[in-house]
């Protein structure tokens, strides 16, 4: 049974710290709490964010510089949750919401997923 919901992402440092641990891991273990399905994180190789300074994954790169994308796909509900508790922390994370229909797809069913939006 496809599902409408959300794909949120938030995009954190890798060495930025929320309540003594990494903030990214501690994204991840609140989500699980809350009930969330799955979650991913994922280092990037480069990037730049709003001061406009490009850093690599080189060598002699300073450790915690680069970004870390934190990603859910969640029911409009479970998205409500999450933000919430975010803000409760008081974390200042840049974020992105896209809407997202999702699913499991079923190999015993006669047809695959509709690609048609729900109304």
């Amino acid at each position: 049974m496809d599902m409408d919901g959300w794909l949120l992402r938030f995009y954190l440092h890798e060495g930025e710290l929320h309540r003594g641990r990494a903030a990214w891991e501690w994204l991840l273990e609140q989500a699980n709490s809350l009930g969330i399905r799955g979650g991913s994180a994922f280092k990037a190789m480069a990037g730049f964010g709003r001061h406009h300074k490009l850093r690599e994954a080189k060598f002699f790169e300073l450790a915690g510089t680069l970004a870390v994308e934190v990603e859910f796909v969640v029911t409009d509900e479970e998205a409500r949750r999450l933000l919430t508790l975010i803000h409760r922390e008081k974390m200042p994370l840049f974020y992105s919401q896209m809407p997202a229909r999702f699913g499991v797809i079923d190999p015993e069913s006669a047809e695959p997923p509709s690609l048609q939006r729900s109304q």
